[in-house]
């Protein structure tokens, strides 16, 4: 009998090769004889190209093609604005691509891309989020903009206890270690792509109709990808550049990679939000009424929709409860998915308030979320298919010691330093993504697993290979795992935390068809490809992840200075395929909340309608010394409802309401409520 691979911690079978240098990135795989290409971006805000003067970059020893929208490729379809480029002179923000400059280095193509010259007719443009500009959608991002049971106004005019402010987020951006890079090859009417995606399916699907293509037609290769979070979940307007820079080279290879400053206007961020929250409540703690109202900015180019207060529909027992989503259609890059969309900013606004509530209340913050804890899920009256959140709460209050906390602000010092501590809840959407299908096939005395899944540095070379060797009765060992190619069976993007809950079901299903079919002793190269079926009644169950942070701050008297030594965080996550890959997603969670919390913010100029600390050596996130001692943990769970694995994605839910509890634990150390993140000493030093 095999021992179960699944819950047992092997190193990354990937790490090898990638600490040798030998796992190829997208710009690392080889090409005959490539060619470079740098992006050329416009200068202003919004207005028209009149004139594009490529005649001085044409003639630079070693330029092969300059791309504008003169020469561009016609595209053969117009659904997704970001990918229709270079089709007009028109101009919609600071930094659209307006063409490419190809050479025989980058180096080469740099240069000659200053000397592109632009002149423009410029016209007012709007870069400004005000609560004033939004426009009301009915639905936005797939989820209703608004939902409303029962009269808010109504039990808020009669609540004993209410609580009413506005919550801001910053602007914020990806930047994953490996830039956004792609290598685009024609042969004949094939297009092949080597890319850095979270889905090579989704790149795929999305460019064969831009390119008037049937989908076999592309390919897309990305066996390793250097981190996402979320902006490489869809393509962008640079993998068309390549594509159609390729397409003018007569059949040779072009590299296209943006560099980091690229990334801030052409790779996707997360908006900035302004968020209103209203809580009425009883003075046992009984909420009575919970209304979450969120604006956010959109492109003029695309609408991607943040959708923030969507935790509130989910997290709190209410008998009247309201939401509501607004966007502001700005004259500013496209915003995109970053790690939890709309539960991040919407869970630091929510959880903070739930905070200030407790406060009003003389409440232990704990003992208010048990109180109001719902038996079924508040929004659509389904039952939770698991929800561990009282256990995460009462496991992390034991593992951090919140027993002994001292509820007064201010109330505990070292020296100069106040230290204070703050507690928040997490949750995410637990979901599986349809049309998912594996291909196992047997090959001597090892069996190879193939599905277009992704790792973007998650594990999935790992975990995955576990999860197929549990359901084909073998050791790990005989297991060829084959991944991020979309000539293989169809997985679909790592994202939403939905990549192994989804692909795990493919695989699993694929291994059982197999086994069925062909036995304990299966012919060489007998196979089988399954897409993997609806799991049975999971439309009965409404299922998520929960968890709970605990932060303790020292906040410096003098200097207001902000240290975090200490984080206890605690999830229900379903079963945990891989406690060391797990364990290492949590952290690096854990570790971006706080720097949500203190740090990143893209400082937006107005004037310019670009982001000005575009780098990072501006753009400011953690470093080692910055983060102290984290501890996260799970509680045993296993779901079985939402996939065969009895798992949950694990990939966003760390980050969720992590910010939230940092500002708790300034509040309480300092008394000073801060209502927007990051969270900087000059907020704090005016008090102290």
């Amino acid at each position: 009998m095999n021992s179960p691979a699944v819950g047992s911690s092997p190193t990354r079978i990937d790490g090898p090769a990638k600490l040798r240098g030998a796992a190829p990135y997208a710009m690392e795989h080889p090409q005959p004889d490539p060619l470079y290409g740098y992006v050329i971006q416009s200068t202003i805000i919004r207005g028209r190209i009149r004139e594009i003067d490529t005649s001085v970059a044409e003639r630079m020893d070693g330029v092969v093609a300059v791309l504008t929208h003169h020469n561009a490729p016609r595209l053969a379809v117009d659904d997704d604005n970001e990918l229709f480029i270079l089709q007009d002179a028109e101009i919609a923000f600071r930094g659209q691509a307006i063409g490419a400059v190809v050479a025989t280095s980058l180096e080469v193509a740099c240069e000659a891309a200053a000397q592109v010259g632009v002149t423009y007719d410029e016209r007012p443009a709007d870069v400004t989020l005000d609560a004033e500009l939004h426009n009301p959608g009915e639905v936005s991002g797939g989820f209703p903009a608004d939902t409303a049971i029962g009269d808010v106004d109504a039990a808020m005019a009669i609540a004993p206890v209410t609580i009413d402010h506005t919550y801001t987020t910053a602007m914020v951006h990806n930047n994953p270690m490996e830039p956004h890079a792609t290598v685009a090859h024609w042969t004949d009417d094939t297009l092949t792509l080597f890319d850095s995606t979270q889905g090579p399916h989704v790149v795929r699907a999305q460019l064969a109709p831009l390119f008037g293509l049937a989908p076999e037609r592309v390919r897309v290769i990305a066996p390793f990808v250097g981190g996402g979070f979320g902006s490489k979940g869809e393509p962008h307007a640079n993998i068309v550049l390549a594509a159609m820079a390729a397409k003018l080279c007569d059949g040779r290879p072009v590299k296209l990679p943006l560099t980091r400053q690229q990334l801030f206007s052409l790779a996707g961020y997360r908006t900035p939000t302004s968020q209103r929250i209203r809580l009425g409540a009883h003075r046992d703690g009984t909420l009575t009424a919970i209304a979450h109202d969120a604006i956010a900015q959109a492109s003029v180019v695309k609408e991607f929709a943040e959708q923030t207060a969507v935790v509130t529909r989910v997290m709190y027992s209410a008998a009247n409860r309201s939401t509501s989503h607004r966007f502001a259609a700005l004259n500013v890059p496209v915003s995109s998915w970053m790690r939890a969309p709309g539960h991040c900013p919407g869970m630091y606004a929510a959880e903070t308030a739930m905070d200030e509530l407790a406060v009003a209340l003389g409440m232990d913050p704990i003992a208010l979320r048990i109180h109001n804890e719902p038996e079924v899920d508040p929004e659509s009256g389904r039952p939770f298919s698991t929800r561990g959140l009282i256990e995460c709460l009462q496991t992390g209050a034991r593992r951090f010691g919140w027993a002994e906390r001292d509820p007064a602000p201010k109330s505990r010092r070292e020296g100069r330093w106040l230290i204070g501590s703050g507690v928040a809840a997490a949750t995410y959407p637990a979901d599986t993504a349809s049309g998912n299908s594996a291909r196992v096939r047997y090959l001597g005395d090892r069996y190879e697993v193939a599905i277009d899944a992704v790792d973007i540095g998650t594990g999935t070379w790992t975990s995955l290979g576990q999860i197929a060797a549990d359901a084909l009765g073998v050791d790990s060992d005989r297991i060829e795992l084959r991944i991020g190619d979309s000539d293989l069976p169809k997985g679909t993007v790592a994202g939403g935390s939905t990549g192994m809950a989804s692909w795990g079901s493919a695989v699993v299903a694929a291994a059982l068809a197999f086994r069925d079919r062909f036995g304990p002793a299966p012919a060489d190269g007998a196979e089988i490809t399954v897409e993997a079926p609806e799991y049975p009644g999971r439309e009965n169950f409404s299922t998520h992840a929960f968890g709970a942070h605990f932060v303790e701050v020292r906040v410096h008297t003098d200097t207001a200075e902000i240290r975090v030594p200490r984080v206890v965080s605690v999830f229900g996550a379903g079963r945990i395929i891989n406690p060391r890959m797990a364990r290492s997603q949590f952290l690096g969670a854990v570790t971006m909340g706080l720097s949500m919390a203190l740090f990143e913010q893209s400082e937006f100029d107005p004037r310019l309608g670009a982001v000005i600390n575009h780098d990072l050596a501006g753009y400011h996130i953690p470093v080692n010394a910055d983060i102290g001692d984290i501890d996260v943990s799970w509680i045993d769970e296993h779901d079985p409802h939402l996939n065969p694995m009895g798992s949950k994605g694990i990939g966003e839910i760390g980050i969720v309401g992590s910010a939230a509890a940092v500002g708790n634990a300034i509040y309480h150390a300092t008394g000073v409520r801060v209502r927007h993140v990051p969270i900087h000493l000059e907020d704090l030093l005016g008090a102290l």
